[in-house]
């Protein structure tokens, strides 16, 4: 049977869409958004009327007929956690991705955008497959050092799911018979232990910890970090500015292409060279820490994401890390197949979907700052 799949990627600055007859993409589309016209718009969540209307435009005009498609696919965004799956678009998940439960982000448009044009298509369902909330730690990995502070998960569940299954497909054996590192080299660097087909510990990539990136400053010294937050001389938005979106390659080298950055290594730019190293140097640690994680055990590590292409990237990381586990190379990043896919394995049967509500929710204590002011006035007292 030829089943027909629309997947829905909205980023910051485009929306990506792909239609799919079960695993051959026949339409690929990015769409640039003008960042000036975006800005126009209050709260993230605002741009879907938007962004949908376009998408609509966009189909039409290449004779897109959207009217057989049998599963829309969005982006999952920044809702509670939850575990790995396919999950149906309910009002629950709605009203999490439209108030952004867990933070504002352009992928919170995607399961938004899907549920909106499946509304109007006969039998079409909408689902969002494994946002970048999946959690699966392993309850020692939540402690970070300080009853204030909690360790979470937030990483490109996405693409190293997809990732993994991809390796174990090739292998052939089971996603959930493998123990594999993966490290997904990016904007952002996740590098995550995947233990029997379960992310038991990750590095919290979108503004916490790991190695640095293009965009974000991963783990800093944390007096220094400190020191500068109360100096008087920054922002709270100025000092959230370095962690993501101003650290890493941006501030190292006015620039957040991991491309330019190869290129002046290459031509013999010593600057680019040591940071590009340093980068790389950084991955290969948080690597041998997920080994660890995995007490040895490891199939494979992958690298995976864009950067994976540089050779001198993986070269570098390579030496450091190979002595544990065969490397495995999976260039570049393909969110919008994986979507595609996850849509195909519902339609097939493989997969159940799953529903958005407490059963699935991972029950996950919050850090003390969110937690009422006589808890936190009695932690405090241990201080004066």
């Amino acid at each position: 049977m030829n089943h027909k799949i629309l997947a829905i990627n909205p980023g910051s600055t485009s929306t990506k869409i792909a239609v799919y007859h079960n695993a051959k993409p026949v339409f690929l589309k990015s769409i640039l958004h003008d960042p000036q016209e975006l800005s126009g718009y209050k709260r993230i969540s605002d741009q879907y009327e938007f962004r949908k209307e376009i998408i609509l435009k966009e189909l039409k005009a290449s004779h897109i007929n959207i009217e057989i498609v049998e599963v829309i696919v969005g982006r999952g965004g920044l809702v509670h956690p939850i575990e790995s799956g396919v999950y149906h678009i309910n009002d629950r998940l709605r009203h999490d991705l439209l108030e952004g439960v867990m933070g504002e982000h352009a992928s919170n448009l995607g399961g938004l955008i899907a549920y909106s044009i499946a509304q109007t298509l006969q039998n079409c369902k909408a689902f969002i497959a494994d946002p970048v909330v999946v959690d699966e730690l392993q309850d020692v990995a939540r402690i970070a050092g300080h009853p204030m502070f909690h360790r979470y998960s937030i990483f490109h569940a996405l693409n190293q799911k997809a990732t993994a299954r991809a390796y174990s497909r090739l292998m052939n054996r089971k996603y959930e018979d493998l123990n594999l590192v993966i490290a997904h080299l990016g904007g952002g660097v996740s590098v995550g232990a995947h233990r029997k087909g379960k992310v038991i510990d990750v590095n919290q990539a979108l503004d916490g910890e790991g190695p640095f990136s293009p965009e974000r400053s991963g783990t800093l010294p944390s007096g220094a970090l400190a020191k500068l937050c109360f100096s008087g001389e920054y922002t709270l938005d100025q000092i959230k500015r370095m962690i993501t979106g101003g650290g890493g390659y941006v501030a190292y080298m006015n620039t957040n292409s991991a491309y330019e950055v190869e290129l002046m290594a290459q031509d013999g730019d010593d600057k680019a060279r040591l940071i590009q190293d340093a980068m790389s140097y950084q991955i290969a640690k948080e690597i041998a820490a997920m080994c660890a994680v995995l007490q040895g055990e490891v199939d494979a590590i992958i690298l995976t994401g864009g950067i994976s292409h540089n050779p001198m990237v993986v070269e570098f990381i390579k030496k450091m890390v190979a002595f544990m586990a065969p490397v495995v190379i999976y260039p570049g990043e393909d969110e919008m197949h994986a979507l595609a896919m996850n849509g195909l394995m519902v339609l097939k049967g493989e997969i159940k979907p799953r529903e958005y509500d407490e059963s699935s929710m991972v029950n996950v204590k919050l850090p003390c700052w969110n937690c009422h002011d006589d808890e936190k006035d009695e932690l405090m007292k241990s201080y004066e």
